[in-house]
């Protein structure tokens, strides 16, 4: 069989092949595209506890989910947390897409999973309980024995496991019999870009044929919303959630806090054509770098952002102060980070002109945090998804909820209504807490 070349540096060719996604504005790609293009927000009142005290008390919830619909049998994975629970309806997807669902020829030792995924929902309720009672007042510390003896009488042994990140690996495993390379990252809101980006890697090397990539997460809890109000990284709005996530607007206030999974299937081009499978798209680059500068912050100019952007172009071959020859910018669409702080926005802007330069008004970018809310470690998967579709269906997604443009950011944010246009190729951001950026770009496959 004939195969094409594009790969000067004589690495395999990757190509994505299935994908699927459990998200707050549903549980299915089709679906939940339809309701990008048509600027729909997933946001509303917490349920998933009483948050009535908090200053955030709503966020963006997966909402009527069962595993039962996707797994071979849900038995198996009964002790499941929610992260895992999303995890295996989005790698089902994925899986079934790609053709492999029943596909006798696939050497699972060749099959790998590579996923960043976050820490399974704290039993708040029990692991309070358990502090309350160890904690002597008069002395102002924990006794242990009491802590102990409530501890070991409320806490549920399997709950407790599931809280690990390694646990939706572990399922997935599990549920598709593969025993290939099994790694997870846990980098913050960039984590699962790493994850693609390092499952892309050792396919490109030989040290695999598929990879199961992606990632899951939810911190829709006591303790994950109280972390980010008091980092004051999340919007107070008030009054209607769907308006409360405004991703480079001027009147943004934060982010509105998600959850869910982004699963793709990832493998060589050799391998996917030679058991007959269609590529959706290809991965042309990855690019990852550390701003080396504060826990909390990005780097004022955007250093960190713009490294792991350039890198990403360069080893996809792209140089991004060109244009190709119709005219175009050297890519078609970013899909931002774009979280909707004021810092990310801002610095992400200065990151993409710091790349392009006089380019980057040309080329559209958008947020869809502004309607599925910032799924965490699974962002990334899910906003890789998105560049997918448009390169498919020649659809970009919009950024809702602007209607106050900032001086200071001057580029084409895609605002409100989803737009057509001719797209090839897409770059997709990941910026996390730490300083970690993750680049991905994605092409149409040729």
């Amino acid at each position: 069989m004939s195969i094409p070349t594009n790969n000067p540096q004589g690495r395999k060719r990757v190509v994505v092949t299935g994908m699927g996604w459990v998200t707050p504005l549903g549980h299915d790609i089709d679906r939940v595209w339809r309701r990008l293009l048509n600027s729909e927000s997933g946001m509303g009142p917490t349920t998933r506890f009483d948050a009535r005290t908090f200053p955030t008390n709503f966020c963006a919830e997966v909402r009527e989910y069962t595993i039962d619909r996707f797994v071979k049998d849900a038995r198996v994975h009964a002790s499941a947390g929610l992260n895992s629970q999303f995890a295996l309806g989005a790698a089902c997807q994925a899986w079934k897409q790609a053709g492999l669902e029943g596909f006798a020829g696939l050497n699972k030792k060749r099959v790998g999973l590579y996923l960043g995924a976050g820490e399974g929902v704290l039993d708040f309720d029990n692991y309070a309980s358990a502090n309350l009672a160890g904690w002597n007042a008069e002395q102002r510390k924990v006794d242990g024995v009491p802590w102990a003896d409530t501890a070991h009488r409320v806490l549920e042994k399997m709950c407790e496991v599931e809280q690990e990140p390694n646990m939706p690996l572990a399922h997935l495993a599990r549920e598709f019999g593969v025993r290939g390379p099994a790694l997870n990252c846990l980098t913050a809101c960039a984590a699962s870009t790493q994850a693609i980006g390092e499952a892309f890697s050792l396919i490109q090397r030989g040290d695999a044929d598929v990879m199961i990539s992606g990632g899951t997460h939810t911190m829709i809890h006591p303790l994950g919303i109280t972390g980010f109000n008091r980092l004051t990284a999340l919007s107070t709005s008030k009054g209607d959630p769907s308006k409360a996530s405004r991703p480079f607007d001027a009147t943004r206030d934060g982010f509105v806090m998600g959850e869910g999974s982004g699963m793709i299937v990832l493998e060589s081009l050799e391998h996917a054509l030679a058991r007959g499978a269609t590529p959706l798209a290809e991965v042309g680059g990855y690019g990852s770098s550390a701003d080396a500068f504060r826990i909390t912050d990005i780097h004022p100019e955007g250093r960190g952002g713009a490294a792991s952007m350039h890198m990403a172009l360069a080893q996809a071959g792209i140089d991004p102060l060109t244009r190709r020859g119709d005219g175009r910018a050297a890519i078609d669409y970013i899909s931002a980070h774009g979280t909707g702080t004021k810092e990310n926005d801002s610095i992400e802007t200065k990151g993409v002109k710091r790349v392009f330069g006089d380019h980057a008004k040309d080329i559209p970018m958008s947020s869809i945090k502004s309607m599925m809310g910032h799924l965490i470690a699974a962002a990334g998967a899910v906003e890789f998804i998105t560049c997918v579709l448009a390169i498919r269906d020649g659809m970009l997604p919009p950024t809702i909820n602007y209607g106050t443009p900032d001086p200071a950011l001057d580029l084409d944010y895609v605002p409100n209504k989803a737009r057509s246009a001719k797209v090839d190729i897409c770059l997709s951001n990941s910026f996390g807490f730490g300083g970690q950026n993750d680049t991905l770009v994605v092409k149409r496959f040729a």
